[in-house]
């Protein structure tokens, strides 16, 4: 498995230079390293900031699973979105509300054809919201299907 979180991990992450904000290191209530954040007051409503993980090195015809702690804190906070390089126009995942401020966790299986996908990118949707903030931490892929709970 690859360690792509933020304190430690060994990916390479891109902010996108088109989008409307960037995503934000914000500490970990531990102490113990960050995770990336868009607080729900940047930006104006339906905004965009993208946070890119490029992929290499992924081998083709074969599966893997993105494994990844997500939080949408706040009332009408936005939309997280994930998005794979070849597959561009729809979104592999998507949420939209949290139930409470608690993180939880999304799993994406990546089957690798003969284009094999370069990049996933994690997209924010500013909401209404003014308090809160959507959040992204300990990203990991692994090879194989994804783990059944």
């Amino acid at each position: 498995s690859v360690d792509c979180s933020f304190s430690r991990g060994v990916c390479d992450w891109k902010q996108d230079a088109d989008d409307d904000f960037d995503w934000n290191p914000a500490d970990r209530d531990r102490g113990d390293g960050y995770y990336m954040a868009v607080p729900a007051f940047v930006g104006h409503k339906n905004d965009m900031g993208r946070l890119k993980l490029l992929l290499t090195d992924l081998k083709p015809k074969s599966s893997y699973c993105l494994i990844f702690s997500y939080r949408l804190a706040g009332e009408k906070v936005g939309k997280l979105r994930v998005f794979l390089a070849n597959k561009k126009t729809a979104p592999v995942w998507e949420e939209n509300k949290g139930k409470d401020e608690k993180w939880r966790t999304g799993k994406i299986e990546i089957f690798q054809g003969p284009e094999t996908t370069n990049s996933v990118t994690f997209e924010s949707e500013r909401g209404k919201g003014k308090t809160g903030e959507i959040g992204v931490d300990n990203v990991i892929l692994i090879s194989g299907p994804c783990p059944e709970e």
